[in-house]
């Protein structure tokens, strides 16, 4: 039987064989690195800006509350100093005793400005007069008192006072009477005054 011819079927592929051949493939980390590298810019800048927003939010909150918390302070304020000059009108209006009767009609001067303040002095002195000829003494409560409404710097403020009044040659005072006063209040300066006195019923 002939021998068969033996044939090299292997593929000379050009390598010496001292150098294997590099064939693999970048691993996971590799990958992840790479991804990170691209994405860790991105996402710093999408925190610093939400960072950002919420500090600006949280500053404008802050300032207008403490906007608000302001305002209303300023508007306590004027409301418990236009409420301290109507209480403080009304019992001036309405205590007057024969005695002191020209110290009594100075302190409503002190307390009222504008139209009514003129008025008022005008009137001064025959008003005087009729509480000395007649020995009347008079005595002013405010039972109740509340602003209506206001402004920066003027105020409607609602007055309830008893009076009691007594005359010469009377034995027996008369009742008490009920008088509801509006007063008008404006701020002058640091002060607050009246400037317009209404009766209601």
């Amino acid at each position: 039987m002939a021998d068969e011819e033996v044939v090299d079927e292997s593929v000379d592929n050009g390598s010496d064989g001292d150098e294997p051949m590099n064939t693999s493939q970048p691993d996971k980390a590799q990958w992840a690195g790479a991804r990170w590298s691209r994405t860790m810019p991105e996402s710093v800048a999408r925190v610093a800006v939400i960072g950002l927003v919420v500090v600006l939010g949280l500053s404008a909150l802050c300032g207008w509350l403490g906007y608000r918390v302001h305002g209303q302070g300023q508007a306590e304020q004027a409301r418990a100093l236009f409420l301290e000059a109507g209480r403080q009108a009304a019992v001036n209006l309405t205590t007057v005793d024969y005695q002191t009767v020209e110290a009594d009609v100075e302190r409503i001067l002190d307390s009222a400005t504008g139209a009514f303040r003129d008025e008022f002095a005008g009137r001064a002195d025959p008003f005087i007069d009729v509480v000395r000829k007649a020995q009347s003494v008079s005595s002013g409560v405010v039972t109740e008192a509340g602003v209506e409404s206001m402004t920066a710097d003027e105020g409607q403020v609602l007055v309830a006072v008893t009076v009691q009044t007594t005359n010469r040659g009377v034995a027996e005072p008369p009742p008490p009477r009920y008088w509801r006063m509006k007063l008008t209040v404006n701020r002058v300066g640091g002060e607050a005054k009246i400037s317009k006195v209404d009766f209601v019923s």
